[in-house]
């Protein structure tokens, strides 16, 4: 028997097409709604952890900078990304998907409890449990995805569309209703509804695992002659015992440095392990750089080692990961640089008729998409009640809860005179977009008109950049050092429009573009990968968001959108020049 670790095999799947909710395998919503919960707890927790650190004493928070509050924000979100590689391969070789999804989301549904008790201790061991919670669950989820549309893989742009909707469900009504409690009532109501609902994710997925049949059960071993060659015709490639001692060096690096150069920052410098310098680098930027060399550098030899076909879809996914950077590392502004923007430049004050508009136009935003994801509900349970009702039971309790929970917030922004729109209310606009526009976005991926790679990045980026440029234009009149500003609500509104655009030509399609080029073998590993690439974007807009003051003060926050403005426009004209490139090397796969 040879020691070469897969899933176990799957066959076709044809099956998984006989028992549809809206076009899809039913087991598609399963996993839609489990993320949803997860979403809706890291997004909801998200909302509210940089104004918990930054409030006052007074109000119960830890009476932060905003350097500091983001400095530790963007190494959480950046570990969150980075875990991933680590349940990527427990679930691939040790333990199976579904296992890591369960141990996953119990992880994080402890965090938030921890999150919940509001002391530095319970905090910042809720933030590592979330995180180590966050890698078994995030890529495995997607894995399971894949597995299921192997044989339909024409279909494959069009579920993770889907998917993402479910995800951006979870993100829009986390925010909306936990940042809600958090602000209005305490943090650690918003702490603790994000577990609450985690807990009933993991519940439902659990009791309805069953409908994915074999996949993403315990990894088996295969027979030396069904592991000898790949459906591919790439001959096993394991990690060597070098390999995994250099993977272990990098790790250890990359740690080092997300986790002690916020902590630089925290400590206001009494706390700085990376105090040296070497070849003209200071010890912090030595570290990370020689990390991502040798990232790198066994990256580029182990794609060498693999068949010609092979090889040069990966390195396809390669250069997709490096867009990916770009995309997130200006994307991600949302909860730093413009919610600043919401909160100090923004004129969210609404009185009489503008203020009634608001209340009844926040009203259809709320219980429309929750309508509609309750419609999807319903069709799931016509389709699943009498084999997995108590499963569908705890689901439809879950929903309860939040149409209790969105009419009482509603009832109280009713009863308000003079109405001041939260700053974080704007970042919901991203998700309820998404929910809006990601089935039109899917049938025009599945339509004759589906673009090549390079252009739905190249789309993607160029909307990006006409979304930073309306923030940059609605901030002109801004000038240097000011503090405070009034301009209209509308810009930032056309903002998340054009990004939410962006986003969807970009997140969804690429994890459907990595599914489809990488060997089912490495899928989860590959995701990991991939993820590491949103780590460092993210690692990056948190980076912007530190330094957002020091440019707004010497040249005015309109030039530093105006900066990343400039920035989109040229990864997108980049995405374009490479794709006859790319293209190629993608053999076939669209």
């Amino acid at each position: 028997m040879s020691n070469e670790i897969s899933q176990k095999p799957q066959g076709d799947t044809a099956h998984f097409f006989e028992n549809k909710v809206i076009g899809h395998p039913a087991g598609l919503f399963v996993l839609f709604f489990t993320e949803m919960w997860e979403r809706f707890s890291f997004y909801g927790m998200r909302a509210l952890l940089v104004m918990f650190l930054t409030s006052t004493l007074a109000n119960g928070g830890w009476e932060w900078s905003r350097e500091q509050a983001m400095a530790l924000f963007g190494s959480y979100v950046g570990l969150v990304y980075l875990s991933t590689m680590m349940g990527g391969y427990f679930a691939d070789k040790k333990i199976g998907y579904r296992w890591a999804v369960v141990v996953g989301a119990t992880l994080m549904t402890l965090g938030h409890a921890c999150m919940a008790i509001e002391t530095h201790w319970s905090i910042y061991l809720g933030l590592v449990l979330l995180v180590f919670g966050n890698g078994f669950f995030k890529p495995n989820m997607v894995s399971i995805i894949s597995e299921m549309y192997k044989s339909h893989s024409e279909k494959k742009d069009g579920a993770y569309t889907i998917f993402y909707m479910g995800v951006n469900a979870g993100a829009f009504f986390g925010i909306l209703l936990c940042g809600y409690l958090g602000e209005k009532i305490g943090w650690s109501w918003g702490f603790g509804l994000a577990g609450i609902f985690m807990f009933f994710g993991m519940l439902q997925f659990w009791l309805a695992q069953n409908i994915f049949g074999d996949i993403g059960l315990k990894p088996v071993k295969k027979d030396v002659a069904k592991a000898e060659v790949e459906d591919d015709g790439d001959k096993p490639n394991p990690f060597t015992m070098p390999q995994l001692v250099l993977i272990g060096v990098m790790i250890v690096l990359g740690l080092l440095w997300i986790v002690f150069e916020p902590a630089k920052k925290i400590s206001n410098g009494t706390v700085d392990i990376f105090d040296w310098n070497l070849l003209g680098l200071s010890g912090n930027n030595f570290t990370i750089l020689l990390a991502l060399v040798l990232f790198l550098g066994l990256l580029i030899y182990r794609i060498a080692k693999y068949s010609p076909i092979t090889r040069d879809r990966m390195i396809a996914v390669t250069f997709f990961a490096i867009l990916v950077i770009f995309f997130w590392a200006i994307f991600e502004q949302s909860p730093g640089t413009l919610t600043i923007f919401a909160r100090d430049y923004t004129n969210r004050i609404l009185e009489g008729s503008a203020g009634t508009i608001f209340k009844v136009v926040n009203s259809l935003m709320t219980l429309v998409p929750l309508g509609i994801i309750t419609w999807v509900l319903w069709r799931l349970f016509v389709k699943t009640f009498k084999k997995y009702a108590i499963a569908n039971i705890i689901l439809g309790s879950s929903f309860v809860i939040v149409w209790g929970i969105a009419f009482w917030m509603l009832k109280n922004q009713f009863a308000e005179e003079t109405l001041e729109v939260p700053a974080s209310w704007f970042s919901t606009l991203n998700s309820l977009f998404i929910i809006s526009l990601a089935p039109l976005f899917s049938k025009w991926w599945e339509s004759k008109y589906n673009p090549p790679a390079n252009v739905k990045y190249a789309i993607g980026m160029a909307l990006l950049a006409i979304g930073m440029a309306c923030v940059a234009f609605g901030a002109s009149g801004i000038e240097p050092g000011a503090k405070t500003a009034s301009v209209s609500m509308v810009w930032l509104i056309l903002v998340y429009l054009f990004h939410t655009m962006g986003e969807l030509c970009i997140s969804p399609v690429g994890l459907s573009y990595v599914s489809k080029l990488v060997p089912p073998r490495m899928i989860a590993v590959m995701f990991g990968i991939w993820y590491l690439a949103i780590a460092i974007g993210m690692k990056g807009a948190a980076k912007f968001g530190e330094n957002v003051d020091k440019i707004a003060d010497e040249k005015g926050i309109s030039y530093f959108f105006w900066m990343l403005t400039v920035v989109s426009f040229v990864v997108a004209i980049v995405a374009i020049v490479f794709a006859p490139i790319i293209r190629k090397k993608m053999h076939g796969v669209r």
